[in-house]
């Protein structure tokens, strides 16, 4: 897939393997094995568009988000940011921050409980603006009132706050050095349903008024449906569909796509799609991943050649593609 130039960020070719211990023989011969996590993954994200990567539990979408903003090392291509590729060589963590930020699945792991919430707010304010105490001071009760929530915030420490209470701060904190882009992992996945609509709706109103870019990652296709532009469908480290949101939804074409979709509960018995597509067998093994189409062993469309070549992604209709060989079949 080609992705686009005038993308904030844009991975080509990204991996990330994990390597396997050879175990307590250290005379052992035998060679060492990797997780492949990320698989070669190209993905854009245009400025001020949110792009939702979506997949079910152990796809490698946190380890992707994770690569991305180098808090684990590439093992192979490109993470392109504002032009420059970021995944090579050092890096300036105070430039390379202060323009992209991460928002944590769990707000009471990502929330230090011996800081109060304005010195969590505070602290990335000093160490990669270089802002005095009065700057960041301001700054804090701005992010904090752009999240919903007073001042007096700000002297409370993380356990006296509700759980929607957390991940507002932890929001706050994200978006107070004013970055361009904001990773989102399963931000509203610990929370009740009731706070999850008003933080999907607090990320909205951000993103419109900061300008915000988000790489949502979630498996919930909600969630993904509601705050996403493009859509990207994992599945074993790999990308097999991707295009605008809207048009994935509705015409998914890939056979995983398709059951990932359909698995999704629909709040109305007379359109119950719960057990119209069914995914057989078991998620393939990430340290010896079968040979070609790593779906093919579950996928009712595979033939001989999906054993042995591995599709690529390929343009079905603009902007919507699909890594398949049979993709006919999914009309």
């Amino acid at each position: 897939m080609e992705v686009e130039s005038d993308n904030l960020l844009r991975t080509v070719d990204l991996k990330k393997y994990f390597q396997i211990r050879r175990g307590f023989n250290p005379f052992s011969r035998k060679p060492a094995g990797f997780v492949r996590a990320v698989d070669g993954v190209s993905v854009g994200i245009p400025v001020g568009k949110t792009v939702a990567v979506v997949g079910e539990s152990g796809c490698g979408k946190t380890t992707l988000a994770r690569t991305v903003i180098r808090l684990t090392p590439s093992t192979g291509g490109k993470i392109v940011f504002e032009g420059s590729d970021i995944a090579k060589g050092p890096i300036n963590p105070r430039i390379l921050y202060r323009n992209m930020q991460m928002v944590f699945q769990d707000p009471d792991s990502s929330l230090d409980p011996r800081m109060v919430v304005g010195e969590s707010i505070a602290e990335p304010l000093h160490g990669l603006m270089g802002w005095s105490k009065a700057e960041a001071g301001k700054a804090v009760h701005e992010s904090l009132t752009a999240v919903g929530l007073s001042g007096d915030f700000a002297t409370r420490a993380p356990g006296q706050l509700s759980g929607g209470q957390k991940q507002r701060v932890a929001i706050a904190r994200a978006i107070a050095p004013h970055p361009k882009l904001v990773i989102l992992d399963e931000p509203t996945s610990a929370l009740d349903a009731s706070v999850q609509a008003q933080i999907l709706k607090l990320l909205l109103e951000l993103q419109r008024e900061y300008s915000l870019a988000y790489m949502l990652i979630t498996h919930n296709i909600a969630v993904a449906h509601y705050l996403s532009d493009i859509m990207a469908v994992m599945y074993a480290g790999n990308l097999v569909e991707h295009g605008p949101t809207d048009m994935v939804l509705a015409k998914p074409r890939h056979p995983y796509s398709i059951a990932l979709i359909a698995s999704a509960p629909i709040p109305d018995p007379t359109r119950r799609n719960l057990l119209q597509t069914e995914i057989r067998g078991e998620v393939p093994s990430a340290i010896n991943p079968p040979p070609g189409c790593k779906f093919h062993p579950r996928c009712p469309y595979a033939e001989k050649i999906c054993s042995e070549m591995s599709p690529s992604l390929e343009e079905t209709s603009e902007g919507h593609s699909v890594a398949c060989h049979f993709v006919d079949k999914t009309r």
